[in-house]
């Protein structure tokens, strides 16, 4: 393969490069980086070693691109023997021309196909994520987006959802349907040659569990889920009771069987009615048990606002690369992993995204290290 076709390979040589080279008679090292881009959040040395890696490198998020360059754009980011990066009110006319050139440099090289950085020099995060990340699959293989069919007493209770309407909307069949309009516009837009089938899980034929299967919703109501829980033996249980006056009683049990900690969703009660304030997320990635050449991966809650989170998580401008990079770290070569997470709801009703950088956030990770 030509370097051209591998812009990864090109990034992280010419990342190396500018920590070995840049300053002939000074050598920057990986530990010195890494303090530097962290701030007081220090990186780990495996994460810039990622980036350089010329036999299987990691593209770095592009917010991190502008820090590199602010980082080479002076000498005075390692004076007095302290590695740091500096604002652009510190930097001279001449160390903000150099920086602006090299971010602009490195940009070309992650996003090969775009002409340039936007006219105010920002990465391009919003309108179309770049294709990186976990839910971009390099082989661009078919994606099965896998959800619960909507029970028929809740079905019931919308207008259009009967198929003799003639105003019939067969999206109403869906559960979870905020976090599969959401995940299914992502992987679309990053992975534009592959082919992302939505499927309910009591109508599936083999091919769509052969796929990169992304399974949507809990044990309640995906009875896929339910199954693939079983399968996989996770030190994660999710247990939800049927009995309508324990409606709220289910709970992320994790640990050993015998004695497992129970995670629970926090509902109060105002007046007459039961209001959720925080609900519990699960993120899990493993190798497809059907293929080994896809992957699995599993966005649940204990309500639909949890699985909301879960997918928010990763396609969420403002969150994504932050909680990509800690899973990059966290989870480096992993080839299964788990968080179950919060999801605070406020009085709006609308789930905020969990930034997983902030611990109080996590509740339980597997594997342990």
């Amino acid at each position: 393969m030509q370097l051209a076709e591998r812009p990864n390979l090109a990034l992280a040589k010419r990342l190396r490069d500018l920590r070995m080279r840049h300053w002939p008679d000074l050598r920057v090292t990986q530990q010195q980086l890494a303090e530097a881009l962290g701030g007081e959040r220090t990186l780990s040395e495996s994460l810039i070693s990622s980036w350089e890696s010329t036999r299987n490198p990691v593209l770095p998020p592009s917010t991190r691109l502008r820090a590199i360059a602010t980082f080479f754009a002076t000498r005075r980011s390692l004076a007095d023997g302290r590695a740091r990066l500096l604002e652009d009110h510190e930097l001279t006319d001449e160390e903000l021309t150099l920086r602006n050139e090299l971010h602009e440099e490195l940009l070309l090289l992650r996003y090969p196909d775009r002409l340039g950085p936007s006219a105010d020099d920002r990465p391009p995060t919003s309108a179309a994520p770049p294709p990186t990340g976990s839910w971009h699959f390099r082989d661009q293989a078919n994606v099965s987006i896998i959800c619960a069919r909507l029970p028929e007493a809740l079905r019931d209770k919308i207008p259009y959802a009967d198929p003799t309407d003639p105003d019939y909307v067969r999206a109403y069949s869906y559960a979870d349907l905020d976090a599969l309009i959401e995940l299914h516009g992502h992987i679309r837009a990053v992975n534009p040659a592959a082919q992302v089938n939505i499927r309910l899980a009591d109508a599936l034929v083999e091919d769509d569990y052969t796929a990169h299967v992304v399974l949507l919703g809990g044990v309640d109501w995906n009875q896929v889920t339910r199954d693939i829980l079983r399968r996989l033996h996770l030190p994660i249980r999710q247990v939800w009771s049927s009995q309508e006056e324990r409606l709220y009683d289910g709970a992320f049990e994790v640990g050993e069987v015998g004695e497992p900690v129970k995670l629970r969703a926090l509902v109060d009660t105002v007046g007459d009615q039961r209001v959720l304030r925080e609900d519990v997320g699960h993120f899990f990635r493993a190798i497809n048990p059907y293929n080994a050449q896809r992957t699995l991966t599993l966005c649940n809650g204990m309500f639909g606002r949890g699985t909301y989170g879960a997918v928010r998580a990763l396609t969420d401008a403002r969150f994504r690369d932050r909680n990509e990079e800690y899973v990059a770290e966290r989870f480096a070569d992993k080839p299964s992993f788990s968080i179950l997470f919060r999801v605070v709801v406020p009085p709006s009703g609308e789930a905020l995204t969990p930034d997983w950088t902030i611990a109080g956030n996590r509740l339980f990770e597997w594997p342990d290290a």
